[in-house]
């Protein structure tokens, strides 16, 4: 079931479908910051370790797309000399996402994030959050020593 699921997905984004398009549309107007039911590709999720069952938490976050952006030094510099183009972060997008939902959730320990969509100006990601306080969590063997040990 979940290999069609990820056929499905991979079509979708293949073809440029118009159901993809209206599903971008309508991120496009939802929070940056939002927690989820239930993920949106359930294939991934449970690649990446999700299970549903309590103590998992889904967000999804939306991203900036481009580069670092630094603001112009208050001096007589080139512009070519200034340091503020071609800029580029030391993090890629997906760990940007995943440290600004650790920090919107402290008391959540994230265990793992995947692609979602992006158009010219946003990337989204999904984040799966745990709660390693939860007893369903912690009694669960291999994410249970991840949530001790993270």
């Amino acid at each position: 079931m979940y290999r069609a699921i990820e056929k499905t997905w991979q079509n979708m984004i293949k073809n440029k479908s118009n159901e993809l398009k209206s599903k971008g549309i309508a991120l496009r107007r939802r929070h940056t910051i939002e927690r989820l039911e239930r993920p949106t590709r359930l294939d991934r999720a449970r690649r990446m370790g999700y299970k549903a069952k309590q103590g998992f938490i889904i967000v999804r976050i939306k991203v900036g797309r481009g580069g670092m952006r630094r603001s112009k030094p208050s001096g007589g510099r080139r512009p070519k000399h200034a340091g503020i183009l071609r800029m580029k972060a030391n993090v890629n997008m997906r760990q940007t996402s995943e440290n600004r939902v650790a920090k919107k959730f402290p008391n959540l320990k994230v265990l793992n994030s995947y692609f979602l969509y992006k158009d010219g100006k946003h990337a989204w990601y999904e984040v799966i959050l745990i709660d390693p306080s939860h007893p369903s969590v912690k009694s669960d063997g291999v994410v249970g020593i991840i949530a001790k040990n993270a």
